[in-house]
C-alpha cells in the first residue's frame, strides 16, 4: 500500500493574510467559556479597559487554520489533512488582544519534521494591529498522522527555543497542584464561546466514527484552564505578565456524561519561568512540556 508523504518543499509557503475584527463580546465570551471570571476580562467599567485572555489568540487564528487550503499559496491534498491534530503551541505575546482591535494575521509554513506517528507541520502566524505593530506571534504545530516526511525534515532551526525541564517531568517534584472540574458540556460551551468549531469536540457520532470514546475537550480549552490557574496563582491575577507560553498536546480529556476532573501541576518555578503540565482523570499527561514566562 502506498504511504502518503509530504515534501519539505512546502516549507516557506506563505498564507494569504487574514483580518480578524475583535469586539468586547468575543473577549468576554472566550473568558466565560473557560470559566475565567478575572475582572480584567469581564468588567468593562475598569478605567484601564478590557483585555482578552492570553489564549484568545488561538481563536483569532482559527478561521485561517480551518480553511488552510484556501490560504496556502501551494496546493495541499485534502487527504493529507484527514489525520491532522493540534500537537504543539508556542505563543509569544507583545501585548494582550483588546476589544476594538483589528488584527491582520500573516503566516507561513516554517518547518516540516518527521515524527514517530507521521509528520509535524509548523506554521508561524504574526498578528499586527492597525498601526502595523506586532501584537503576538504564534507557532502552531500540527501532527499529520500517517503522513510521511520526505528526507530528514526542514526548519527545526526556525522554531523558537523554549527552556526545558531537567530532570524530566516524570521525576519532578510539585510546587502545587490544582484540581479543575470539567463539566459534561464544557466542549460545547468552549465551541460556542471561542468560535473554534470542529465536530470531534461536539458530535458524539463523529467522535465514535473516528475511533474516540466520545467528544473530547479542545486542547486549547485545556490549555486555557491551565493558564487561568497559572495567572491566578503565580501572576497575582495579572494576565499581562504572561510573555511566552509553550505546550504540547499529548493526551485526551474526555468529559463524558458525568464530567471529569483534570489536574494542573506546577512542576518547577525558576524566578519567572514556570514549568507545568496537565493530567487527565486517568492520570495521563494531557498537556506536557508546559512552559510559561512571566515579566
Amino acid at each position: 500500500m502506498d504511504v502518503m508523504t509530504l515534501s519539505p518543499s512546502i516549507v516557506g509557503s506563505l498564507l494569504k493574510p487574514y483580518t480578524a475584527h475583535v469586539d468586547w463580546q468575543r473577549c468576554m465570551n472566550y473568558a466565560a467559556g473557560v470559566g475565567d471570571a478575572n475582572p480584567r476580562y469581564l468588567d468593562d467599567t475598569r478605567p484601564e479597559g478590557l483585555v482578552a485572555p492570553p489564549t484568545f489568540a488561538v481563536a483569532v487564528s482559527w478561521p485561517l487554520l480551518a480553511a488552510i487550503q484556501d490560504h496556502l499559496d501551494v496546493e495541499l491534498k485534502p487527504e493529507l489533512l484527514l489525520g491532522m491534530v493540534h500537537y504543539s503551541e508556542v505563543l509569544e505575546l507583545q501585548r494582550l488582544i483588546r476589544p476594538s482591535d483589528s488584527l491582520q494575521v500573516e503566516g507561513q509554513v516554517v518547518a516540516l519534521l518527521p515524527h514517530a506517528r507521521g509528520s509535524q507541520l509548523v506554521l508561524r502566524l504574526d498578528a499586527f494591529d492597525d498601526q502595523a505593530r506586532l501584537v503576538h506571534t504564534e507557532w502552531i504545530g500540527a501532527l499529520l498522522r500517517g503522513v510521511g516526511c520526505e528526507g530528514e525534515g526542514v526548519g527545526a532551526d526556525a522554531l523558537p527555543v523554549v527552556p526545558s525541564l531537567v530532570p524530566p517531568e516524570a521525576s519532578a517534584s510539585l510546587c502545587w497542584e490544582a484540581p479543575v472540574d470539567v463539566a459534561p458540556e464544557a466542549a460545547w460551551v468552549y465551541d460556542a464561546c471561542s468560535g473554534i468549531e470542529f465536530a470531534i469536540h461536539t458530535s458524539r457520532a463523529f467522535a465514535l466514527q473516528v475511533g474516540l470514546p466520545g467528544p473530547i475537550l479542545q486542547g486549547t480549552a485545556t490549555l486555557a484552564l491551565a493558564v487561568r490557574e497559572l495567572i491566578n496563582r503565580e501572576a497575582g491575577g495579572d494576565p499581562e505578565r504572561l510573555k511566552l507560553l509553550s505546550a504540547r498536546f499529548l493526551g485526551m480529556v474526555v468529559p463524558g456524561s458525568e464530567g471529569t476532573q483534570i489536574r494542573v501541576q506546577l512542576l518547577e518555578r525558576r524566578a519567572n519561568d514556570l514549568f507545568f503540565r496537565v493530567l487527565n482523570a486517568q492520570g495521563k499527561t494531557a498537556i506536557g512540556q508546559g512552559y510559561a514566562r512571566l515579566s
